[in-house]
């Protein structure tokens, strides 16, 4: 077994092995593009500032990541990606790199596998280039590395590999955790007419991926209902995409109590609700990568995804998970009405 990088044999002898971490000064990061990924991204940069307090760590990604990496206090500064998921944008990206030149970035990191996201570094002419080898990004990337699946079977530990090495596991990789200013919380539980006084059960019935991510709408709301028996008030977040799902639930309760908040929070204050939920229950989502980030109780629950692959990061959550001898699927839509 390789040595532990966090003991001082293993540290010197990883330094030895990576000059560019002992001496960078600067590093850009390129984010992923699914509010879940970026949650766990968080785990890397936490990992890079314990090691090498003194490292600036900036992070491209997509505008709406805004809040959450606002919400990470190991980020030097957040640079905004101006193109949206999967569009090439080629003059776009030249644009972008050559514009942070400047910058001076000693070393990069691109979390994402494809061409396209290996481009911005590249144009800005920083010197070390850390990847996976992904949609073959020889050139681009320069200092790049073979994805041992075997060994780095979950997201959270492939993006702290990139840093540490592909014998890094799940105990080496710091938990997310996302600052909240409890501050703010007053204003907007005032906004949405939450009660100060009643204990908050968040529900998160949706999940961008597709339907087979879900959870029965039915069940949702028969949770809600019991909660609301107990004299809990109930809140239901999500994309405006989500809405029908909320409403449905809504509709089932019609209680003043059961607050359909989809689509009308932004998600900065989906954060902040999410922070004050006694119980949080969700799907394998963006969501509920929020939840435990914040260390709210959280229930997550599976359908064709897999809970060993992208569980919830938090020692405050449980997984539900039926382990069908077809799942995990990956399918966005279930093929067997399951």
């Amino acid at each position: 077994m390789a040595e532990s990088i966090n003991t001082p044999i293993g540290l010197a002898q990883y330094k030895l092995n990576h000059p560019i971490m002992s001496s960078a000064k600067k590093l850009l990061i390129v984010g992923p593009a699914w509010v879940g990924d970026i949650v766990m991204a968080q785990s890397l940069f936490i990992f890079l500032k314990q090691k090498y307090p003194d490292l600036l760590i900036d992070v491209l990604a997509p505008t709406w990541s805004q809040p959450m990496l606002d919400a990470m206090p190991e980020i030097n500064r957040s640079i905004q990606m101006p193109l949206g998921h999967g569009k090439l944008g080629l003059l776009e990206r030249y644009q972008l790199g050559k514009s942070l030149r400047d910058e001076q970035y000693d070393w990069s990191i691109t979390l994402p596998n494809s061409w396209k996201s290996a481009l911005v570094p590249f144009f800005a002419n920083i010197p070390k280039r850390t990847g996976f080898k992904g949609e073959v990004r020889y050139g681009l990337l320069n200092d790049i590395r073979p994805l041992n699946k075997q060994k780095l079977t979950m997201t959270v530990q492939r993006f702290v590999a990139l840093a540490a090495g592909d014998e890094i596991s799940l105990d080496d990789c710091p938990k997310p955790a996302l600052i909240v200013n409890h501050d703010e919380a007053q204003a907007i539980t005032n906004k949405f007419q939450l009660s100060p006084s009643l204990p908050v059960l968040a529900l998160c019935p949706g999940a961008e991926y597709g339907p087979a991510k879900c959870w029965p709408i039915n069940y949702y709301a028969e949770l809600a209902q019991y909660y609301i028996q107990l004299d809990w008030q109930v809140i239901l977040l999500g994309s405006e995409k989500d809405s029908s799902s909320t409403q449905a639930i809504k509709h089932q309760l019609s209680h003043p109590n059961c607050h359909d908040l989809a689509g009308k929070t932004t998600l900065h204050e989906a954060i902040v609700l999410l922070s004050l939920a006694k119980q949080v229950v969700s799907n394998d989502s963006g969501l509920m990568h929020i939840a435990a980030a914040v260390d709210s109780p959280v229930v997550a629950i599976y359908g064709s995804s897999d809970p060993s692959f992208t569980p919830p990061l938090s020692n405050n959550a449980k997984i539900a998970y039926l382990s069908l001898p077809c799942s995990p699927c990956f399918k966005r839509q279930c093929p067997l009405g399951h």
